[in-house]
């Protein structure tokens, strides 16, 4: 039971002999090689699938997983797929591959990237000779004729394949001029599309910065370049279908998109021709010179954004872009500024004559204050005769006792100033 458990499905290469096919459709013979044998037992539930009739003597591929028959206390193999030896390696090369490479990842669906809607160039690697290139060239021309092409030549059959599709590859990541590849050929035997199931041209097509399209033979045929690619088509006629925009299609989505920009286009005209009208009305009753500062700034800020909205929109409509302006430019506030102008001109002049007044009655006003400051002005009480003492320390003097004999003092009179000295008290 243990080997049961922990051995697992194995693959088995083989002689088949001491066939058995009883009425119950189970097939039981034994497998060997130089040096050791084992018996099998293929189930009827199994052994519908396989396309061959063995016979004794044939060498074959087996998988299978162990198991204990009981009444002999044997164990033997339990088969599940059988095919011939020749091929059957070849397969058990590719289910190792791509359980390997499956494990790493390199099949995630995460990682698969989606193709360019509009390319601007296609490259292709196959046979310059093949008829697969014929076929996809037909159909990129009937789909796309202004589409570029560039051929990546390379034999796409044989040992000497592998290295040529791996130096295509790169050269077309490096020359950067595509954007999206076709790796691919016709059809043919397990053999002949075998490059395609080569690690190094699994890893080649996974390390690509441009997306691949795997188109290796018929519908039929899987590869592991398929697994690995961006997209797989079932031909390479397919893949040119997949890679190429139908112009016509194309034609038909820019006419709604047209329709759809031209009634954009009139209705943010409509909206403008309205808001300006309503700008009008409030130009009448507002100030002139600020209201119009304020409304060329609004129509500056108004017109970038619509020239950045159809320029967004119009994409290159620079001709209809010229004639809206047009129509635009009619509709400027031109006349308006003119009288705004006139307006503030009067102003400025009726201002002028406001200030020259209000100057003059101030002069005057001022004039009168200054005769009645004069009047209580101490100089003016000098001036009629008084004079003011003042001692050694610039105090006032008002009384004769303030003083005393011999005391310097200083006279202040409307001109000048006198030093004396007290001789006598009264």
């Amino acid at each position: 039971m243990l080997l049961e458990h922990e051995l697992g499905t194995v693959w088995l290469n083989g002689e088949i002999s001491n066939l058995a096919m009883p009425a119950s459709g189970h097939w039981y013979f034994s497998l060997k090689d130089l040096s050791s044998q084992v018996r099998c037992a293929m189930f009827k539930g199994s052994n519908r699938r396989v396309a061959m009739r063995p016979r004794d003597g044939m060498q074959v591929l087996v998988q299978a997983h162990v198991s204990l028959y009981e009444p002999r206390g044997d164990y033997q193999l339990i088969i599940e797929s059988m095919q011939p030896a020749g091929d059957g390696v070849l397969a058990m090369r590719f289910e190792e591959l791509k359980q390997r490479l499956a494990a790493e990842g390199l099949f995630a669906a995460e990682r698969k990237r989606p193709l360019p809607t509009q390319p601007r160039a296609v490259g292709i690697i196959t046979s310059a000779t093949g008829a697969a290139l014929h076929d996809m060239l037909t159909v990129l021309r009937r789909r796309a004729p202004a589409l570029p092409v560039i051929i990546y030549p390379t034999q796409v059959q044989g040992q000497a394949a592998i290295g040529q599709i791996v130096h295509a590859l790169y050269t077309a990541n490096r020359r950067d001029e595509v954007d999206v590849l076709i790796v691919g050929r016709g059809g043919g035997s397990l053999e002949d599309l075998w490059c395609f199931n080569e690690e190094a041209v699994a890893r080649a097509i996974a390390h690509s910065r441009i997306p691949v399209v795997s188109a290796v033979g018929h519908e039929v045929d899987v590869t592991i370049s398929d697994f690995v690619a961006d997209l797989r088509a079932p031909t390479p006629s397919a893949a040119a279908e997949l890679v190429a925009p139908d112009q016509g299609q194309l034609r038909e989505r820019l006419a709604v998109l047209a329709r759809s920009l031209h009634r954009a286009i009139a209705q943010q005209l409509q909206e403008r021709r309205h808001h300006l009208a309503l700008l009008g009305k409030r130009l009448e009753h507002r100030d002139p010179k600020r209201t119009l500062e304020q409304q060329s700034q609004r129509l500056d800020e108004l017109a970038l954004r619509l020239e950045r909205q159809m320029q967004r929109q119009l994409q290159g409509s620079e001709r209809h872009l010229g004639q809206l302006a047009q129509r635009l430019e009619r509709h400027t506030p031109q006349r308006r500024i003119e009288e705004g102008r006139r307006h503030q001109q009067l102003a400025a002049e009726r201002l002028g004559s406001a200030m020259a007044r209000l100057l003059a009655t101030r002069s005057h006003r001022i004039g009168m204050l200054a005769a009645r400051l004069d009047g209580v002005s101490p100089l003016a009480t000098l001036g009629r005769g008084y004079a003011i003492l003042r001692d050694e320390q610039g105090k006032v003097v008002q009384r004769a006792a303030d003083t005393h004999i011999g005391q310097p003092l200083s006279v202040r009179l409307a001109e000048g100033s006198l030093s004396v000295r007290v001789e006598e008290q009264k």
